[in-house]
């Protein structure tokens, strides 16, 4: 698929010519404050220092972070099934990490953990806003993530050498550890949730693990090179596979390759990052496979692929700064995903934000948030739900037989972050659909939400 690729240099040039002006390429690491990027260091936790509970734990070089996170999401106009609902979901994470550099003088030696219980798994997306009959490219509550469960994030031991600049971590991992982390998540839009990456459906975020290492390299004081090898596992999302071990169900194995600046434009700090994958698990082409499960049959005898790809790349950038206050002003973030269409439902996806911390002087530690994305579905795809509807012999869309055929959507998050007390954030937010799923007979759609964070 090269004129493919070829046909969207100009998203990459684009990227160098906005990092090209201005830009300081030596930096140390104390002079790089990444908080109006969305990087704010945590709170005290509304259980202070459990009654001297966690400063003795801290002293032995044992650091956690136990949260709880809730997303609401109400369908306040348009959408495929106008009936009202109010999808609700939440979930407690654990994310430890002990030192062992303390105990053991092996530089930076760490074994590292993550515990996510989520629960109610109540979907909007596919239960109001988009058609059914397709799968969802979107979704309005990012955390959601399939079942009520709790699962193994990661559990990683890592360690440094050569004077602190190679770093390596081998174990039960997550790709949120390494890869694609220029951009938070913030917003409750999942399209606006960090980096790209996780387009690639090659490898899972947050509260799912799969085998492998990873290196990280400090090529300069701003620039970090990363690769690594994992097992591509299909089945990781199977609760069967929550707490397990085990390699079965791999399908090959993943290489990815990423290099991420941390520098300086004009004085205000940013970050950027392009990162490319490859793995060699045999894939099925799209537009000959039935990926509905009214359209499934017999897979013998359908074009296959040996191997897909995937590139991401983005920039996260502070723009202006209130005053002297470097934890107040403006940051504008961009990222793009480019999938091999022959294998991936969603060709390419773009999203473009901006964050502003500390609008209002009576509340410094706000945030005020809008992003915008454009999603186009792979035409490999949509050739296979043609296939479908070939072979029902349909053309109505208000057949129940019918697959609808998907194209393109755009999708926009407004929000607005209160943090009531040091542990306690709420976010009200407002999405608007434009084509839910890529469906032009879908209404476009009005959804409201409410994000609630508390840290323990």
């Amino acid at each position: 698929m090269r004129p493919a690729v070829r046909s969207y240099h100009k998203y990459f040039a684009l990227a160098v010519c906005l990092a090209g002006a201005g830009i300081q390429p030596a930096l140390a690491a104390s002079d790089w404050n990444g908080t109006v990027l969305g990087f704010e260091a945590p709170g005290e936790g509304m259980l202070g220092d459990m009654l001297g509970i966690r400063p003795i734990l801290e002293d032995h070089g044992f650091h956690y972070q136990l949260g709880y996170l809730s997303e609401s999401s109400y369908n306040a106009g348009g959408g495929y099934n106008h009936d009202k609902k109010l999808a609700y979901i939440d979930q407690f994470s654990l994310t430890f990490t002990q030192d062992l550099e303390m105990y053991t003088g092996i530089p930076d030696a760490a074994i590292e953990g993550n515990i996510v219980n989520r629960n109610h798994d109540d979907n909007l997306t596919s239960e109001r806003t988009q058609d059914p009959r397709v799968g969802f490219n979107d979704i309005a509550q990012e955390s959601w993530g399939g079942q009520s469960i709790t699962r193994l994030g990661w559990l990683t031991f890592s360690r440094s050498f050569d004077d602190r600049k190679l770093h390596w971590r081998i174990g039960m991992m997550n790709k949120n550890q390494d890869f694609d982390q220029i951009i938070p998540c913030d917003f409750q839009l999942l399209s606006q949730c960090g980096g790209k990456s996780a387009n690639s459906m090659t490898w899972y975020n947050w509260n799912k693990h799969y085998w492998g290492t990873t290196f990280q390299y400090k090529l300069t004081d701003s620039l970090t090179l990363k690769t690594g090898i994992m097992e591509q596992n299909p089945d990781a999302s199977d609760r069967k596979y929550a707490w397990s071990g085990s390699l079965k169900g791999a399908r090959g194995i993943l290489l990815p390759m990423e290099a991420e600046l941390k520098t300086k434009v004009n004085g205000l700090p940013g970050i950027y990052n392009f990162g490319l994958l490859y793995t060699n698990s045999p894939q099925k082409d799209l537009s000959e496979g039935k990926t509905q499960s009214v359209g499934a049959s017999d897979p013998e005898g359908y074009r296959s692929h040996s191997s897909t790809w995937f590139m991401y790349t983005g920039f996260n950038q502070q723009v202006t700064q209130r005053g002297d206050d470097p934890n107040r002003g403006m940051s504008v973030s961009y990222s793009l995903g480019l999938a091999d269409p022959r294998s991936n439902a969603m060709h390419y996806t773009q999203a473009a934000s901006m964050r502003y911390r500390g609008l209002f002087d009576a509340r410094p530690d706000d945030w005020l948030g809008f992003g915008m994305t454009y999603i186009k579905m792979s035409d490999h795809y949509r050739q296979n739900q043609e296939n479908l509807n070939a072979i029902y012999q349909v053309d109505d869309y208000g057949n129940p037989l019918y697959t609808p055929l998907s194209g393109h959507s755009v999708n926009a998050d407004l929000y607005y972050q209160i943090k009531v007390r040091s542990w306690l954030i709420l976010q009200p937010d407002l999405q608007y659909w434009y084509r839910p799923g890529g469906v032009k007979e879908t209404q476009d759609a009005w959804v409201t939400g409410l994000k609630a964070i508390v840290t323990f």
